[in-house]
């Protein structure tokens, strides 16, 4: 109120409106707001004639077919089966690079002998892995688990083994000196103190474990939400491609957002020095 002394009433106005749209950019509406203008604007461009072409329809058209798609629980199987073989590949990728986290970062010998191996692995793309795994793994669950599983690793492997070796050397004195044990002082002192740093690999593994089930499932898939976006970009159903890609997006943004109110609930006190 105190700015707003002196000024017109059409300044005092301006002045309002100009803090209004601040105080929104710094809240998470701004972007659903933005998000929400692309959409309308997708939608004019296609009923205006803006973009013309049959595999640009109208947003609301892709709603449609979401819902219609949704109802008969063709695309809701398919979803379910895509989920189920992400968690189980996320689930198997992300213990695994706990553990081999932990150990590396702890066992000096073991680092010097196994890291250089996970190095040389770690650059590969997935889609170039994938048809080779073919020959070995077929094309049924397995193959899009594996590949799931190796592609959440490394995220979390590399969090893992920073978060251990960035443990304050003063705690891992201060167990020494009361006599913890090598296992307990891994457990009770290092792996809390690298918490944080493998909740963010274990975070950035959930999108790529999302993306990696889509691409295994478009490559060498007879079933699975990948498998049905090819089969109607060549039946050339655009409205229900777009609305299959349309779930994915919600689902990945439903799952990032979870995980972060889980990370808020497991680390207050980490999430408090931010505020």
């Amino acid at each position: 109120m105190a700015r707003e002394v002196g000024l017109s009433p059409v300044g005092r106005r301006a002045a309002r409106r100009g803090g209004a749209l601040a105080a929104l950019g710094r809240t998470r509406a701004s972007g659903f707001a933005l998000v929400v203008l692309l959409l309308v604007l997708w939608e004019l461009s296609a009923r205006l004639g803006w973009v013309q072409s049959r595999n640009w329809p109208p947003f609301s058209a892709i709603l449609v077919a979401t819902w219609h798609g949704l109802l008969s629980g063709e695309v809701s199987s398919l979803l379910a089966g895509s989920l189920a073989r992400m968690v189980a590949g996320y689930a198997i990728g992300s213990l695994l690079g706990i553990a081999f986290g932990l150990c590396l970062a702890s066992v000096r010998t073991l680092d010097r002998l196994v890291t250089p191996l996970i190095e040389a692995v770690r650059p590969l793309p997935i889609p170039a892995i994938i048809p080779p795994l073919i020959l070995f793994l077929g094309l049924g669950d397995a193959l899009k688990i594996f590949a799931v599983a190796l592609s959440s690793f490394f995220p979390v492997f590399v969090n893992s083994f920073g978060g251990v070796k960035s443990v304050d050397a003063v705690l891992i004195q201060t167990a020494r000196t009361f006599r913890v044990g090598p296992v307990r002082t891994l457990l009770k002192v290092v792996l809390p103190a690298a918490l944080p740093s493998i909740l963010a690999g274990l975070r950035i593994s959930l999108a790529l474990a999302l993306v990696v089930t889509v691409v295994a499932e478009m490559i060498a898939g007879s079933s699975g939400i990948g498998y049905y976006i090819i089969l109607t970009q060549y039946a050339l159903k655009a409205d229900a491609m777009y609305g299959a890609i349309l779930c994915l997006a919600v689902i990945g943004y439903a799952l990032n957002r979870g995980f972060i109110a889980f990370e808020r609930r497991l680390l207050p006190w980490y999430h408090a020095r931010e505020r």
